[in-house]
């Protein structure tokens, strides 16, 4: 029997998300990606579910928050894991979904393979990683 998946509303974060980076303003891609999604989406492949990430209920996004949030997740864990573990939902701006598994997903896996390392703008607590079939928790370079 199939357990059913971890669903995670990106409104019970924040109703109004911000900019890019955490030193541009609250509630970024950044901090968002640390500070919740990182740990959401590092539980959900250990419980061997999927982590279902819902976009509505928000006051709008920055493309840029869409990028740096789910891209990270790419970065950390590669573009097959990703695909395989998450399910991303928006019944509001459907192209929301769209962008992110077209374009934001393919851009940061291929910074993935040429191991450009994504900007932080303040020092955060251990992540996870997904690196030699495992995952792993430290502060990454």
């Amino acid at each position: 029997m199939e357990q059913s998946g971890i669903k995670l509303i990106v409104a019970n974060y924040t109703e109004y998300p911000g900019p890019r980076y955490c030193s541009q303003g609250n509630s970024s891609g950044e901090e968002f990606y640390h500070e919740i999604l990182n740990t959401e989406f590092a539980n959900a492949i250990e419980s061997k579910q999927k982590l279902e990430v819902v976009l509505d209920g928000t006051a709008g996004y920055a493309s840029s928050f869409l990028d740096e949030a789910f891209g990270n997740l790419v970065f950390d864990f590669s573009l097959k894991v990703v695909k395989d573990n998450i399910i991303i939902t928006s019944k509001q701006e459907p192209d929301w979904v769209k962008m992110i598994f077209e374009e934001v997903f393919n851009d940061w896996e291929l910074r993935r393979k040429e191991s450009e390392n994504p900007r932080k703008t303040k020092d955060h607590s251990e992540w996870f990683r997904y690196s030699d079939d495992k995952i792993t928790k430290k502060i990454w370079l």
